[in-house]
């Protein structure tokens, strides 16, 4: 972007949009911390809360591609509005659950509320933000997942230690109905109708997007020709296994550190949090350099890679090394963290607008079913064998396949059979 062209938006969608998805993660992954005090009073193991993290997701498959196609043609600004209401509903829900079926229906709805959010955000972000600004956009807005989990830890371990879990889950499940308030005062579904940005600001989005739409072939038959599109199946079985080996980790992290820790819930809640700030530090260096260099693929492939190697050696220095341990987790999270951002500034490079969300919310809302089957395969192991390794393994086995399932969207003799090249995009010189 031209610097002498005011910036206003990124003062303002971005941190509005950020702290709704924060609260979006928080409400997501809360019942980690949840777990142990709910398998004392509910009466389930291991497997079984694996099977309470993950049944969030099956709830996305439903919503995410009606979402995302209801925010493509109307207003993505309500969608998330009323969204954030339903959503704060089920979250404090789940606090009433007394028996685990209770608890599975309260999460699946949860699921059903929350799917539509992230396409419809990534709509709205289309009509904000160029394609050579969409990698940093993203990547500050998916800082959420981080900030999240860095407010949850401590946020969620003081709860436990003054109430229980079930106070975990009315406390902040009350929080998206304030910030539904904040979301409808100060977002706009696109710059006509925003009246805080500049005439300048305005022209200079409306005409950057209206260049980039013309290189994208425009989809009269919509959905049915991108499901013939090889880089929609391959950007989701990528996503399918990325996701699998993310959440077998983040849902099963606070119990992770307290294993070689050996801390207490509010020790576990702060130590908890550091993997996420390194998360933060990645999601910045790696958006940035992506979008500086236009090069997208190698952004999204070799960080999960490379964080599965430290995955593994976190878990066998284990409780003998728990300093070494830790910083091992660290680097993992970090590292393999910072695929977000670069990855989601891809499909709106490639799709049409007018297909945008339903494509974005079939891929993320199959892929999201990675979220279920990794908290319940890691659970599984973990009771199985009495330990982390085998689940670590198995994590660190899924991120690789990600790294190497999107490797071939880099090869410049890539055909999709409808679009263009995509490891490259525009700068913005």
């Amino acid at each position: 972007m031209d610097k002498s062209v005011p910036s206003r938006r990124w003062l303002r969608i971005i941190p509005v949009a950020l702290l709704m998805y924060t609260i979006a993660y928080i409400d997501k992954s809360n019942v980690s911390f949840a777990f142990s005090g709910m398998e004392k009073d509910l009466g389930f193991g291991a497997t079984a809360s694996g099977l309470v993290s993950g049944i969030l997701f099956f709830g996305y498959l439903f919503t995410q591609m009606a979402g995302g196609y209801m925010a493509s043609r109307s207003s993505p600004k309500k969608i998330v509005f009323w969204l954030l209401i339903v959503w704060g509903l089920f979250a404090m829900l789940t606090g009433f659950a007394h028996n685990l079926t209770e608890l599975l229906i309260a999460r699946f709805l949860l699921g059903l509320a929350e799917g539509g959010v992230f396409p419809s955000t990534i709509v709205l972000f289309s009509k904000w933000f160029p394609s050579h600004e969409r990698a940093r956009a993203t990547g500050y807005w998916i800082l959420c997942q981080s900030l999240g989990s860095i407010v949850m830890a401590p946020l969620s371990g003081w709860i436990l230690y003054l109430f229980n879990w079930r106070w975990l889950f009315f406390i902040e499940g009350a929080m998206p109905w304030v910030w539904a308030i904040v979301w409808w005062i100060f977002i706009s579904d696109d710059p006509r109708q925003a009246k805080w940005i500049s005439e300048e600001e305005r022209s200079y989005i409306l005409t950057a997007l209206e260049a980039e739409q013309k290189t994208i072939q425009r989809s009269k038959t919509n959905y049915l020709e991108a499901l013939r599109d090889k880089r929609v199946w391959i950007l989701l079985f990528y996503l399918l296994f990325e996701q699998i080996g993310y959440y077998g980790v983040s849902m099963w992290l606070p119990t992770i550190v307290k294993s070689f820790s050996h801390q207490g819930s509010v020790g576990v809640g702060y130590l908890t949090a550091l993997p996420w700030i390194a998360a933060m530090i990645g999601i910045i260096i790696n958006s940035n350099h992506s979008d500086r260099t236009g090069e997208r693929i190698k952004h999204a492939s070799y960080p999960l890679m490379i964080g599965a190697l430290f995955l593994v050696a976190s878990v066998l220095i284990g409780a003998s090394h728990p300093v070494w341990s830790l910083v091992c987790t660290i680097l993992a999270v970090g590292v393999m963290n910072s695929y977000n951002g670069v990855v989601w500034a891809i499909p709106a490079s490639i799709f049409s607008s007018n297909n945008l969300g339903g494509t974005v919310g079939f891929i993320n809302g199959i892929a999201n079913l990675g979220g279920f089957f990794g908290p319940f395969i890691v659970g599984f192991l973990i009771q199985s064998s009495g330990h982390f390794l085998y689940g670590t393994i198995f994590n660190a086995l899924c991120l690789i396949v990600a790294g190497l399932v999107i490797l071939p969207l880099a090869n410049p003799g890539f055909k999709s059979g409808k679009g263009q090249h995509i490891s490259h995009v525009a700068s913005s010189k």
